[in-house]
C-alpha cells in the first residue's frame, strides 16, 4: 500500500483535473437531454400526431434523466470533499466482485479493503449508486471478466476510510493520474434510518469523515491507538 506524494488527493493536480472532467460531463448532460427533448418535440410539430407518440417514451425518459443529472452535482460536490480530506493510496490485488458480499447489507457489485486499524478484518464497499459504474461493473472479478480488463484498474486509485466512505479511480495510461472516479459509501453514512456496520471507528476517523462529508458516523467504540 503506497500513498502518493500528496497529503490530500485534491492537492494533485492530475486528480483536480479528473474531477473537473467529471464535472464536466455532468454539465453536458443536464445540458444535452433538455436540448434533445426541445428538439423532438420541435420535429413532432411537423409529424402527424400519432407519429408523436413514438417518441413519447423518449420524452418521458428524458425528463427522468434530466432530473437524475440534477442530483449528479451533490455526488460530486461529495467526492470533491472526500478528496480534499484523505491521500491516495495506490493499492494492487484489491479483491471485487459482483454477487452479495457476504460483509454487506446491500447487494451490488464490490470492492474489499482492509480496515485500517485492523488489518486482519476486510471491510466491502458497495456501488450504492449505480449511474457511471457499467464501466466498473465489466472490469471487477466475474466468471466472465477478461484479464486485459481486470488490468485497466489496477493498481486501484483509493482515498478514504473503508468504514465509512472513499473515492476509487483507475489508472490513465502510464499511471501518473487518475480516471472514472467514483465515490463509494457506507448506506448509514448518509441515511441515519440504516443501522451502521459494527465496524469500530476512533476518534480521529470519524472526525475526518464528518470532514470529508459524511452525515451521520457512527458511535465511537474505541479509541485509536
Amino acid at each position: 500500500m503506497n500513498s502518493t506524494e500528496s497529503t490530500q488527493a485534491w492537492g494533485h493536480a492530475p486528480t483536480r483535473r479528473a474531477w473537473v472532467k467529471h464535472m464536466a460531463i455532468n454539465v453536458v448532460g443536464l445540458i444535452g437531454w433538455p436540448a434533445s427533448w426541445l428538439m423532438l418535440l420541435g420535429v413532432s410539430m411537423y409529424t402527424p400526431n400519432w407519429f408523436v407518440w413514438l417518441f413519447m417514451p423518449f420524452f418521458l425518459y428524458g425528463f427522468y434523466r434530466l432530473c437524475n443529472q440534477l442530483t449528479y452535482f451533490r455526488w460530486a460536490d461529495r467526492m470533491r470533499r472526500v478528496l480534499r480530506e484523505y491521500p491516495w493510496q495506490s493499492l494492487e490485488g484489491v479483491p471485487s466482485g459482483l454477487g452479495k458480499h457476504p460483509a454487506a447489507q446491500d447487494d451490488g457489485m464490490w470492492f474489499e479493503f482492509r480496515n485500517p486499524d485492523d488489518f486482519e478484518e476486510k471491510i466491502p464497499l458497495v456501488f450504492l449508486r449505480h449511474q457511471r459504474s457499467y464501466w466498473w461493473l465489466r472490469r471487477m472479478d466475474g466468471p466472465r471478466t477478461k484479464p486485459r480488463r481486470r488490468a485497466q484498474i489496477e493498481p486501484l486509485w483509493f482515498a478514504g476510510d473503508p468504514r465509512l466512505l472513499a473515492v476509487v479511480a483507475a489508472p490513465t495510461r502510464g499511471g501518473k493520474a487518475p480516471k472514472r472516479l467514483h465515490l463509494l459509501y457506507q448506506r448509514s453514512v448518509f441515511d441515519s434510518g440504516r443501522t451502521p456496520q459494527a465496524w469500530q471507528v476512533g476518534i480521529v476517523d470519524s472526525e475526518r469523515a464528518r470532514r470529508a462529508g459524511a452525515t451521520y458516523v457512527a458511535r465511537v467504540s474505541r479509541p485509536r491507538v
